[in-house]
């Protein structure tokens, strides 16, 4: 099936705008939005397109996708590469390829994505649980600063997919909990089919394994205070738009669990050729409909909600709003970031008062050697979050605690951060002190090139700037970085003795030599 709408809209002259394109395979369908990006920043949509696909399915019981199921996804994106043409889209800055669960848990995701690019042109990017996350978050919060209530309320924000189910707990603008469950509606569809259970059983069975989930969200989200619940996702949607026909779709729409109940029933109680008929839906979506709306109905009736809000919001519009500002990591998106590093720090009872202070001198050196590290901008947050977290080891032991820290953050959830960039900021914390990184150590010896070079720069500044707060006085505010012919000259105002400073950087700051090839010096600077 495949579903094609397009909204009208005047043309902008062509110098002012960029047309560009977003595509995610799902687990159950393949969705793209072609868009204009004004010069403003403005995201002016075209046309939205899906087209029904299997891989969730293939993923799900057999682990890996089938050659058949491989050959359907390529034809569905060539058709999608020919409607680029017509926009005349051809860049591949301006066209982003993404894939979630199906795709990334797939044993042969590489064939997959190899494939793909033969026959297309496209660079598919299996999206991480945190990235799905992220990007959702994006997507959804410009509603959330529209509505005055949910700007300064707690709102807990769902999406049940075909493979997972994404959580944001948020209190106004602040992500205070982030995480992903392996709740998926096709998931869960054919793992009771692999139960071979009656039909009269399977109502029951299902909701026995979604009650599982719900607890553990419950468990996570308090329950004092009121709370509201935005229901994100397809399947919702088309339930909206069944009991609510005049929803424009732009704007939250409040919906009572009773009646999305009672739809859900109705739908349970049809088989999926009826619903396909009656609804004129795809197979897929026929399958994963009943299951994800049961979700949402059972974790509203574990909350005590009585109603529910919906948005239209998805993964497309967070990515699209990515491609207009230009920045993965806007002010707004790093101060959610190190919010949630602060509140790992935190549950770690780590020394805020230092980590914070290290973190800002970080943060100052990075800015001022820029032409030495020549590092890509969003970096910094990962050299923030390390020092924020460099010393949360110490909550295991004082002995080789910069490993306890490797360990505590590389298996901790931070909202915002991709696996690849937690790594980092772990191998960064790890290396803040003792001995450089070497190719055999845990972690580092998986990183390509590029990611030992980051490292290397950034444990290298981090141990400055900790240096620079051996005293945990936080007396070091301001500081002008100079070279000198074959050194690195750091010289601080208003500080008179910089003496144990100084015997901190000589003690670790070989990394910095190591790694910029010149040594780095403390000096007084004179008013």
């Amino acid at each position: 099936m495949s579903t094609r709408v397009l909204e009208s809209i005047s043309s902008p002259s062509a110098s002012t705008v960029r047309r560009v394109a977003v595509i995610d395979i799902g687990t159950s369908s393949i969705r793209m939005a072609v868009a204009e990006i004004s010069a403003t920043g403005q995201v002016r949509q075209l046309e939205t397109l899906s087209q029904a696909v299997n891989l969730g399915k293939d993923t799900f019981i057999r682990g890996g996708i089938s050659k058949a199921t491989i050959e359907e996804c390529v034809r569905v994106l060539r058709s999608y590469r020919r409607i680029l043409q017509e926009y005349q889209i051809d860049s591949p800055a301006h066209v982003r390829v993404v894939a979630t669960s199906a795709v990334r848990e797939a044993v042969n995701r590489l064939a997959f994505v190899d494939r793909v690019y033969i026959a297309t042109g496209f660079q598919v990017e299996p999206l991480d649980e945190a990235e799905v996350i992220r990007i959702t978050y994006l997507g959804v919060a410009p509603q959330l600063r529209s509505d005055p209530l949910l700007a300064s309320s707690r709102t807990l924000v769902a999406e049940v997919g075909g493979g997972s189910t994404e959580l944001l707990v948020l209190q106004g603008e602040d992500v205070v909990f982030a995480h992903t469950y392996r709740l998926g509606s096709l998931r869960l569809r054919e793992t009771l089919a692999a139960l071979r259970a009656p039909t009269l059983k399977v109502r029951n069975l299902m909701e026995t394994h979604i009650h599982r989930t719900v607890a553990e969200i419950v468990e996570h989200v308090s329950r004092e205070g009121p709370l509201e619940l935005i229901a994100m996702g397809g399947d919702v949607r088309f339930a909206v738009q069944q009991l609510q026909p005049q929803w424009d779709g732009r704007s939250l729409i409040r919906l009572s669990v009773k009646s999305l109940e009672e739809f859900t029933n109705k739908v349970l109680g049809q088989s999926e050729d009826r619903l396909v008929r009656r609804y004129r839906l795809s197979y897929p979506e026929a399958e994963t409909l009943g299951p994800a709306l049961l979700a949402y109905v059972l974790l509203a009736r574990e909350l005590k909600l009585t109603s529910l809000l919906v948005t239209s919001a998805n993964l497309r519009d967070g990515m699209l709003l990515e491609l207009a500002s230009g920045d993965t990591y806007s002010s707004e998106f790093c101060r959610q970031i190190l919010r949630s590093a602060v509140d790992l720090g935190r549950k770690f009872a780590f020394d805020e008062p230092h980590a914070q202070h290290v973190a800002e001198l970080a943060a100052r050196l990075f800015a001022q050697l820029r032409e030495e590290h020549q590092l890509p901008a969003r970096y910094e947050v990962v050299l923030r979050v390390a020092a924020l977290l460099h010393e949360i080891g110490l909550y295991v032991s004082n002995r080789s605690y910069h490993k306890h820290s490797l360990y505590l953050i590389r298996n901790s959830e931070l909202f915002g951060l991709g696996k690849k960039e937690l790594l980092l900021a772990a191998l960064v914390a790890r290396y803040h002190r003792r001995a450089s990184p070497q190719p055999t150590h845990e972690g580092y010896s998986t990183l390509d090139r590029d990611g030992r070079v980051t490292v290397a720069k950034l444990a290298a500044i981090l141990r400055v700037a900790d240096a620079l707060d051996e005293s945990r006085s936080q007396r070091i505010h301001e500081l002008v970085v100079q070279r000198e012919r074959d050194r690195l000259v750091i010289a601080i105002p208003l500080v008179e003795d910089l003496s144990l400073e100084t015997l901190a950087l000589k003690q670790n700051g070989s990394l910095f030599e190591e790694t910029f090839g010149v040594p780095v010096l403390l000096r007084m600077l004179r008013p």
